[in-house]
């Protein structure tokens, strides 16, 4: 797994993912939110998922760990633009409100609506 870093101002990175965020994936990805958290200036971290093609339980773990690292150290983690196979990972595990994406959109690509969430 490759990933990118980059500094977007005002206390906020960037993390880029490339490729799948699974049990191979995650060590490398716990490695670059640890460096990230270590920044003193640090407001909010963005993921970036949009370069991840597969998300396992243990991505959604890393995941959920470097929020509640960042929460603990004053910040902010939230992922952005997921595909949509890693989207609905982040739907059906319940966890896309958590990490700042409101999911939106359904498997079809049309708008969900708020209430029970359906699993397929």
């Amino acid at each position: 797994m490759e990933i990118g870093t980059r500094d977007a101002g005002a206390g906020r990175l960037v993390v880029s993912p490339v490729g799948d965020l699974d049990m191979a994936g995650a060590p490398a990805f716990d490695r670059a939110l640890d460096a990230v958290l270590d920044r003193p200036d640090l407001v909010e971290i963005l993921v970036d998922l949009g370069a991840v093609t597969f998300l396992d339980s243990t991505g959604v773990a890393a995941l959920l760990r470097g929020a509640a690292e960042a929460v603990g150290r004053g910040a902010t983690l939230r992922v952005t633009d997921p595909q949509p196979p890693v989207a609905r990972v982040l739907r059906i595990t319940a966890v896309d409100v958590l990490l700042g994406w409101p999911g939106g959109r359904d498997d079809d690509g049309s708008a969900l609506e708020p209430g029970w969430r359906r699993l397929r």
